[in-house]
């Protein structure tokens, strides 16, 4: 088996389709935003905040993974703090050479204190913005809708994300707990983002099975599935995937820390390249998770022996899976092609 260098891996651009922006969230980062507006901390050690911020072993499924943002959103209740979170997303990006990233959050989360869904949106466009004009890296906004919320409050998170859909934002989701809300209580949230003309991508086989990842296709819309990791439950939905050209959105550390494999020894991804499976690789919450978007292809290189090759046509299906326009998408593609050329050279 070849190896494949971390260094390497270092240099390769690469796309997240999948991060969330309260999973981003940095020690120093809070430590500031809890000053500015006067909120107590547990502690005042950056070091020792890692603690209420990052999964341990002690995670036992996604309800306690989700817990930990909790800990995080009292801090994101304003526009300045959504626009320097979004900037820093933005700035580590280009840390590990990500090209593109499409960042998602849930507007309703941050109206604690005031703040209008289009006005939270707004915030993090503009701190994408600012971030993709310092440090060259496209960045686009994800709207979620949370499963545990109302029908009109769903409602409006689409409502609010039509009205900048093509103005930095890109998609709506439905994130949560999927396991107690299955995908079905949904139909009529995401028949207005089809009537809006917003693509729609769904947390579906995570928590929950592949009835989740059908219904997410056929009856929501959804032109990518968030994780899906649980669709080789099902040979009928996975062979409707494979032939519908589904892309997965991946998260490999995240999935385990989730419990939605049982480890590294049954995660399916090697299976779902093998059997023509179209998947993404994503980081899904970096700070919670304590990853990056290199450490996860190299989890791959490592663990399941996915080549050099195989590792940048999965780069690659990031970019092809994208909800870019044409034209931003096929010039992202020849970038990328110019650059594994150069780079195998």
């Amino acid at each position: 088996m070849v190896i494949v260098s971390l260094h390497v891996l270092e240099e390769l651009p690469k796309v997240d389709l999948h991060v969330h922006l309260d999973g981003c969230v940095k020690p120093r980062t809070l430590l500031s935003l809890a000053e500015l507006q006067g909120i107590p901390l547990p502690t005042y050690e950056a070091n020792g905040l890692l603690t209420y911020l990052q999964v341990d072993g002690g995670c036992n499924n996604l309800s306690d993974y989700l817990v930990k943002f909790d800990f995080v959103l009292p801090f994101l209740q304003t526009k300045e703090a959504l626009v320097q979170v979004a900037w820093e997303v933005v700035a580590e990006a280009s840390v590990h050479r990500i090209r593109y990233i499409e960042v998602r959050f849930a507007p309703q989360l941050h109206r604690h204190n005031g703040l209008t869904t289009e006005e939270a949106i707004n915030a993090v466009i503009q701190g994408l913005n600012k971030g993709e004009e310092q440090f060259g890296v496209k960045a686009r906004v994800i709207a979620i809708c949370m499963r545990n919320h109302s029908f009109g409050a769903n409602l409006e998170v689409v409502e609010s994300a039509a009205s900048f859909y093509g103005k930095g934002l890109v998609a709506v989701d439905l994130a949560g707990d999927e396991a107690s809300y299955p995908a079905e209580l949904f139909r009529q949230v995401f028949r207005l983002a089809r009537q809006r003309g917003i693509p729609i991508t769904i947390h579906a086989g995570e928590a929950a099975g592949p009835d989740n990842i059908e219904e997410a296709v056929v009856n929501l819309g959804a032109r990518r599935i968030g994780h899906g990791v649980r669709l080789k439950e099902n040979v009928r939905v996975m062979e409707m995937i494979r032939e519908q050209r589904i892309p997965l959105e991946l998260c490999p550390t995240s999935n385990i820390q989730t419990r939605s494999v049982t480890g590294w020894d049954c995660y399916p991804i090697r299976e779902y390249f093998e059997q023509g499976i179209l998947f993404t690789v994503n980081t899904d919450n970096p700070g919670v998770s304590g990853t990056n978007i290199t450490q996860e292809y190299k989890v791959l290189a490592d663990k399941f022996g996915f080549s050099l090759a195989e590792i940048t046509a999965l780069i690659l299906n990031g970019v092809e899976a994208s909800f870019l326009d044409g034209e931003e998408k096929a010039a992202l593609r020849r970038e990328f092609d110019e650059s594994f050329n150069r780079l195998v050279v």
